[in-house]
């Protein structure tokens, strides 16, 4: 499997889970769409520097050969992948009530809480 295949395979899992699985319809809101390009910015910033500096390296057979900011194409789709996968399953999670009352703890670590049980 190329890399572009494997990144357009992303792009259709995502928005399958995000309309068909969990229902939460992100691609269809414009605050989605109005918001994504902040994302697009910072994404492209990091994919720069670190093709850029030969950081990371693609096969050129493993991609269409098209590139923004020295990254190729196929990064834009990952991340667009990578970021409706995440934002839906939290917006699902949310609508079931998970973790309704912020709670971050009383600062003590696990490990700290587990050796005073001891």
């Amino acid at each position: 499997m190329t890399y572009t295949t494997a990144a357009l395979v992303g792009v259709v899992c995502a928005v399958i889970l995000d309309l068909f699985v969990l229902r939460t319809r992100l691609v269809t809101r414009t605050v989605f769409w109005a918001t994504y390009p902040i994302i697009v910015f910072f994404q492209l910033l990091s994919n720069g520097i670190l093709t850029g500096r030969d950081i990371v390296r693609y096969d050129p057979a493993a991609i269409v050969g098209l590139r923004l900011v020295y990254a190729p194409v196929e990064d834009l789709f990952f991340g667009f992948a990578l970021v409706l996968g995440t934002l839906s399953l939290w917006v699902y999670w949310g609508r079931r009530g998970v973790q309704r009352e912020p709670a971050a703890g009383d600062g003590t670590s696990w490990l700290l809480r587990w050796l005073r049980k001891r």
